[in-house]
């Protein structure tokens, strides 16, 4: 036996004499998990550093509702004041005119001429029998799942549908139209807000109600006819949302919306 003097050499026969006593373990396999490790803490951090930045201070998840519908309503309440104030100022000017076409042959005459054609020009409330068509999204529950294979998008009414009763009942001879009693032109434009229709800058939730004085037969006929119409109650009926055409006596209010043309292009 071989001895070995100094505190080196107590230490290797202590650990010499460990190893009889406790059999030596067999060395295990590092699990393959272990060397991922690094690289997931990695991604993590990757990911966390990313939502910071795109966050900027402040919380991904916030819910904006609440800041839509203020927005929405003081929107609302501008549009309110504007039209008021609008409304003012033709009344005065209605009246100025007035009080010069009394002493001015000109200005009477195209008074007169104007007058003549304000009734064209959707100025003037008409009353007639014409159709009532409404448009409503699926009556559902919060807690009811959706019908197999459709989204919510599927269970609203949308600008597209709005739109397609419009041109199919001016496209049979509509003399007068109005969308939530507010009279429309050629010229005006509906706009879908979510499931909320915008018109002359007026917010309206459905159910929507188109009116349009003319022959029912050939209203009811173009809309019968019309693609888009068609798909729309192809859906009602699949995911119950709701149509209905009615025939009665209507009246469609004047026009009361601003008078000026942004745009205009020419159809060759």
């Amino acid at each position: 036996m071989e001895y070995t003097s100094g505190a080196a050499s107590w230490r290797k026969v202590l650990r010499r004499a460990v190893g009889v006593l406790l059999p030596r373990r067999p060395r295990q396999r590092r699990p393959g998990w272990s060397v991922g490790v690094p690289l997931i803490a990695a991604a993590a951090g990757l990911l966390f550093t990313t939502t910071a930045t795109t966050a900027g201070g402040t919380p991904l998840r916030e819910d904006r509702r609440p800041q839509l519908t203020q927005l929405i309503e003081d929107r609302r309440e501008q549009v309110a004041a504007s039209e008021a104030k609008a409304a003012r100022l033709r009344a005065e000017v209605e009246e100025q005119t007035a009080a010069l076409a009394d002493t001015d042959g000109p200005i009477s005459a195209q008074r007169h001429r104007a007058a003549a054609s304000r009734q064209a020009a959707g100025f003037t409330a008409l009353t007639g029998t014409g159709v009532i068509v409404e448009l409503n999204d699926a009556a559902r529950r919060a807690d009811q799942p959706l019908p197999k294979g459709a989204s919510n998008d599927d269970l609203v009414v949308h600008q597209g549908d709005v739109q397609a009763v419009v041109n199919a009942l001016w496209a049979g001879g509509a003399e007068a139209m109005s969308i939530m009693n507010v009279r429309v032109l050629s010229t005006s434009a509906v706009r879908c807000v979510g499931n909320t229709l915008l018109l002359h800058g007026r917010v309206y939730s459905p159910p929507f109600k188109i009116v349009a004085i003319g022959d029912p037969a050939a209203l009811q006929r173009a809309l019968a006819a019309s693609e888009g119409v068609r798909v729309f109650r192809e859906a009602a009926d699949h995911y119950q949302l709701g149509y209905r055409e009615t025939v009665s006596t209507v009246t469609v209010p004047a026009f009361e919306d601003s008078t000026a043309l942004q745009s205009a292009k020419v159809l060759r």
